[in-house]
Order: C-alpha cells, then sequence, then structure tokens
C-alpha cells in the first residue's frame, strides 16, 4: 500500500513525463525504424524543493522517506501537498493518475540548514512500472 507524501506545499517543482519502451536502429544509409516495446511510459522524473520551511516540516518529509523505504512502497501526492498549486488538467499528469506509474524516491531527500529551525529539502522521485 503507497505511503501518502505529508501536507508539506513544495516552493518549486519540476516534472517530466515518463517515456516509451523504445528503441531506434539506424541503417547506414540513415533509413531508421523504430521498435516499441510496450504501451506505458515509465522513468517519469519528479523533483521538489521545499524552501526554507521549518525543521519540524522537513522532518516530516524526511519520516516519509524512511517509511516508505522501510517497506520498499510508492509514494502518493494529493492537492494539499507535493501538488500545491497545479490547475487540476496539470494535476493529472503531474500525479500519474490512471498511468499505472508509481511514484518512489529515487534518492534519499537532501537537507540544507538555513538558518537556526529553517531548512531547505529537495526530494527526487521516480514514476515507475510496478512489475506486477
Amino acid at each position: 500500500m503507497a505511503v501518502e507524501f505529508p501536507e508539506v506545499k513544495p516552493t518549486s517543482r519540476s516534472y517530466r513525463p515518463g517515456k516509451f519502451p523504445q528503441i531506434q536502429f539506424e541503417a547506414l544509409n540513415g533509413a531508421t525504424t523504430t521498435i516499441r516495446y510496450g504501451q506505458k511510459a515509465f522513468n517519469a522524473e519528479l523533483n521538489l524543493t521545499f524552501a526554507n520551511i521549518s525543521d519540524s516540516k522537513a522532518a516530516l518529509i524526511i519520516g516519509n522517506y524512511r517509511t516508505s523505504m522501510a517497506t520498499f512502497d510508492s509514494v502518493t501526492f494529493r492537492s494539499n501537498n507535493a501538488l500545491a498549486g497545479l490547475e487540476s488538467a496539470l494535476e493529472t499528469y503531474v500525479s500519474e493518475s490512471g498511468t499505472g506509474l508509481k511514484w518512489r524516491y529515487a534518492e534519499p531527500p537532501q537537507v540544507e540548514s538555513v538558518y537556526p529551525g529553517i531548512s531547505t529539502v529537495t526530494c527526487t522521485f521516480t514514476g515507475y512500472l510496478d512489475g506486477v
């Protein structure tokens, strides 16, 4: 079962949709052929930055990372947390709703202390297709 991301709103976000499993062959004369191996995209990327948040909110993010990785669960996002500020049309794409992709931490969150009690946290997520 997926772990829900805490209610902490990012100050910036970048999203790259997944790519489709395909390979392109190029002949010596320049002719190309593309073979697609599936109909679902994978390896989407979501980067979230939480600038100048309280250390208690940073701790919520670290706790979410530890909880999800302890059981190797995916992470879900809602409009009141990492997807805050997106219009519904874009939110559908970024959440990867209905695509079969699940978000998982690509690496541990990076925490930078800015001022006593204030930190900036950066998280990177990868959208993967569960091989079930």
